[in-house]
This record gives structure tokens, sequence and C-alpha cells, in this order.
């Protein structure tokens, strides 16, 4: 079969391997499509945030049809669809799936039924490539115990993880405005359903979110890991007003005003990838019925990998390239 193989830092290869064999414990899973994550560059760029053996096969943002069932697995079947977690016990550790263990980006896999969800019908292969990146998103908002109508929330980034959190948000009912300075990420936040964006390289991105919310937001959801997003980030927030930390910023120092927490009695609070919520967040999915599509802009077979990973590196022409493999 074939696979996406970062060989070492720095080179990825499309080559063929062998197809893998399930124990009586596992189920054999026909990879459908896998999102590219900017983890994922991380990971080719050798620096993860753990430490990683090469070669490895990255890909945690997929969907997949279970095709073969080990005799002691039950409550899976042939034909069904799904998707899986992350963060992987086994007896030896704690996997990062794709990271630390081989993930999907290759045609067939072997998995344990306890990393799985099952996809309902409502949820087609496109939507479930997003699963992973909008149980981030759905995390994040809900850390602070959700939204509704009545509030209004400020997503600082509009990558891939700021448009899912902005999507949770307008699904849960509130009041939704996109900060980013790349065109295409606002242009796609407006096709959610966002209520305004902003151009933070235009202006005072401060006094504009100020303006919309009048006064600020009832939650900021902090998804760039950027410093100019990280300086503002407790300014956009009314007092009393909550903080979800999402974007990933490791290893830099910057100076930030921490006492605004204490002035404007603020509660922040880090978010890490998506602990306990894959349940919630597919049937939140299946019955808003919010489409996700907008945020995939750009489809890639698997032979043309090394290309689709090319083109994501450019925010300023791509937001989620997803690899269609079956």
């Amino acid at each position: 079969m074939k696979a996406l193989i970062f060989d070492e830092p720095k080179k990825p290869i499309v080559s063929q391997v062998q197809m893998p064999t399930i124990t009586e414990n596992e189920v054999m899973i026909r990879t459908s499509r896998v999102g590219i994550c900017h983890s994922d560059y991380e990971l080719l760029a050798g620096q993860y945030i753990i430490p990683i053996s090469y070669p490895v096969t990255p890909g945690h943002e997929w969907v997949g049809e279970v095709v073969e069932v080990g005799r002691n697995v039950s409550g899976l079947s042939r034909g069904d669809r799904v998707v899986g977690e992350c963060v992987i016990k086994t007896p030896e550790r704690i996997h990062h799936f794709g990271f630390s263990m081989d993930g999907e980006d290759r045609e067939f896999f072997a998995a344990r039924p306890e990393w799985l969800h099952k996809l309902p019908d409502a949820v087609d292969d496109a939507k479930g490539a997003l699963i992973e990146p909008f149980t981030c998103g759905y995390y994040a908002v809900m850390r602070h115990g959700g939204v509704n109508a009545s509030n209004t929330v400020v997503i600082s980034g509009g990558g891939t993880i700021g448009l899912v959190s902005a999507a949770a948000a307008i699904g849960m009912g509130a009041r939704v405005i996109v900060v980013d300075p790349v065109p295409l990420r606002r242009d796609i936040a407006r096709r959610l359903g966002v209520d305004a964006t902003v151009d933070p390289s235009i202006g005072n991105p401060v006094e504009a979110v100020q303006d919309l919310t009048r006064g600020g937001a009832d939650l900021v959801v902090e998804c760039a890991g950027h410093q100019s997003s990280l300086a503002n980030v407790f300014d956009y927030a009314r007092p009393e007003g909550m903080v979800s930390m999402v974007g990933i910023n490791i290893g830099q120092k910057f100076p930030v005003e921490l006492g605004k927490i204490q002035i404007k009695d603020l509660t922040v609070r880090g978010c890490i990838g998506s602990p306990g919520v894959w349940p919630a967040a597919i049937r939140f999915l299946e019955r808003t019925g919010i489409d996700l599509s907008p945020i995939q802009t750009h489809h890639f077979p698997l032979d043309d990998a090394l290309e689709a990973l090319e083109l994501g590196k450019n925010p300023q022409a791509a937001v989620k390239v997803t690899l269609q493999i079956a």
C-alpha cells in the first residue's frame, strides 16, 4: 500500500509500504480522507512538542471505514465509518497518533476499537475529516461551560482551529467575531456565519473589537499563538470575561501585561487537545448541521501529498488541505 512518510526531518516521501495485519483485538480501517495540520509541519521540521523517532507516518485528522474486525471486537462492524482520537494509551506508554506512532496518511491501518468513534450518517466523510480539529474548537468554547445567544465570542486567529472554534460558538447561538489579517480566512469566517471580522493589520484591533462588542467579549478564544494576538487577547475580553488559550507558542518569550487578568478579574484557561469531548462534539455536529466545508480549501490524492504539503504552508492561499485516499 501507499503511505506518506516523514523519512527524517525535512524529508517527506510517498512510498510503498507493507500492508498491516490485525490482531483479534483490532480492526482494519481503509482510510478515506486525512487533513494536514499545522503540527504536521512541526513534525516535519523535527520540532514537535514531544520526542519523536523517524521515519514516521503523519496524519491525525482522519476518517475511514472498517473493513475487517478482529474476533474479540464488539461494537464495530464492517462498513462502519469511524474517526479516532489522537492521544492513545497503550500498555507501554501514552502515544500521540501520527507523531510518536504512525498516523493515517496511508491506505490502511490497524486500530484498537477504544480509540474510535462511529460517525452518524448525517456526518459525511468530508466533515468527518474535520472532526479532530472541530473537537479542539468545541473543547476551547466548552472549557468555560459553553456559550449561548446572550454571549459575544471573539476568536483571535482564523486558521483551522480558530474557524472551527467560531463554528462551535455559532452553533451554540453566540454572536461571533473573528480577528485575522488574512483575507481568505476572514472570507471563510463570513461564509461560516460569523457576525463580523476584524483585520488587525488595519487600525487598532482592540478598538475595533471594543466598538463591536461595546466593552469587550464574554469569551475570547486565542487560536493564533502569535505575539500580536497574545498581546491583545486580554484587551478583547470584557471585565469578568473568559479567555481560552489554544494557540501554541513553544519556547518564545515576550512582554505581556499579566496584571490585566487581575484588574479585569478574567478567568483564563489553557487548552490542549480535546479530552473527553469527542462523543459530544460528534452529536453536536450531527444535530446542528453546521457546514464546515468552507474550511477545506483544497483536496489532493495521496500521490500528490508533497504538493499538498507545499501548498499548505501558505496561509494566504490555503486553510485546510485534505488528502483524499479512498
